[in-house]
């Protein structure tokens, strides 16, 4: 009998084609007048979009924020907010305008709606993150909790199949270690297992057609499930590493999790068989952390580190800093293994 504590984070979900246009009542909920609309400089159409949907209740547009959220970003947002008199924010985009909302409110708590464009899943958790001296120092918060999430599908037609790819297995990322985590439970099992076979059954028919609606809201109710994962269990090994080579090499979020999650998976095979069981079991394969590589592979991810910006000569210093500070995970961590992990994704060897 497996024994847990279930306490579920509170959370306000508007799920659905065209769910944009409550965007408004939402603000009017949370008795807020004046929002300041967040994005990356690449969202910032959308989120003029969204400003003009707002109309009198728009404050203005940030559209700067970055990947792993650097503290000079976060201080920046917050001292924009003060001067605008916001009294909400709405993060457009995906997990780093989510993540630049969090850093907002852990400091002011300033109210947060986020409006997810990628897979992220970031809007469904307490978790914060926030990069300083070249370390990613993460963290949880309630106040960081979005108060609502808009769910449109129809705000992913556009978003790119490369970027697609890899943000959907971040997503599965977060399932497939809420799957080993310690303080798991038969809730957040079953949420993570339809998570994972939500988005790995949705990618094929994103390929064909990267406009098909129902293929994206499938995946974006895979997202949401796998978020809410995240937000309610611990992470391990896997994410451990992940913010390392994220925060201290500065290498792109989704794309790290895309070739880190099939070695993490093997490592903690033998130490995980029923979690590996259930990982298989959604991707419709034999053997999970084999059967991570090849959905990646086979939907034209990368699958090595070397080919996103990573360098030989700093591996062993990823080994070092991954050992700090230890995540609980089911198969301690063992420092050469960690290396021939690092350097197995480095090269993007399909596990064996």
């Amino acid at each position: 009998m497996k024994e847990f504590v279930y306490l579920a984070q509170p959370a306000r979900v508007v799920f659905g084609a065209s769910s944009l246009s409550q965007l408004a009542a939402e603000i009017d909920r949370l008795g807020a007048r004046r929002a300041l609309i967040l994005s990356t400089p690449g969202q910032r159409a959308t989120a003029v979009r969204v400003a003009g949907l707002l109309g009198d209740r728009a404050a203005g547009v940030f559209d700067r924020a970055v990947m792993h959220v650097p503290v000079e970003t976060a201080r920046e947002a917050r001292e924009v907010a003060r001067q605008l008199r916001a009294d909400c924010a709405v993060a457009v985009g995906g997990g780093s305008t989510t993540g630049l909302g969090k850093a907002i409110a852990l400091e002011s708590g300033l109210p947060i709606i986020a409006v997810p464009t990628t897979y992220a899943g970031s809007e469904m958790t307490p978790i914060y993150g926030i990069t300083e001296a070249g370390l990613k120092k993460t963290g949880q918060n309630a106040r960081v909790l979005p108060r609502t999430v808009i769910y449109d599908p129809e705000l992913t037609v556009d978003l790119p199949v490369g970027i697609s790819v890899t943000s959907a297995i971040n997503a599965i990322a977060h399932a497939a270690e809420g799957l080993y985590a310690e303080d798991g439970n038969p809730i957040m099992d079953l949420a993570a297992e339809e998570g994972i076979r939500a988005l790995a059954g949705s990618l094929g028919a994103i390929r064909t057609d990267p406009r098909d609606l129902e293929a994206r809201g499938e995946a974006l109710y895979g997202a949401w499930l796998c978020g809410v994962v995240l937000g309610n269990v611990g992470m391990a090994l896997h994410h451990k590493l992940c913010h390392t080579l994220g925060g201290s090499f500065n290498l792109p979020h989704a794309e790290t999790h895309t070739i880190v999650l099939p070695h993490a998976l093997a490592y903690n095979a033998a130490a995980a068989p029923a979690a590996m069981k259930r990982i298989a079991r959604a991707l419709g394969v034999s053997d999970a952390a084999q059967g991570a590589y090849d959905l990646a592979r086979d939907n034209g991810a990368p699958v090595a580190l070397r080919d996103i910006g990573m360098q030989r000569e700093d591996l062993d210093r990823a080994c070092e800093i991954a050992l700090r500070n230890q995540y609980p995970n089911p198969r301690p961590l063992e420092p050469a293994a960690i290396r021939a992990l690092l350097q197995n994704a480095f090269d993007g060897r399909r596990p064996g």
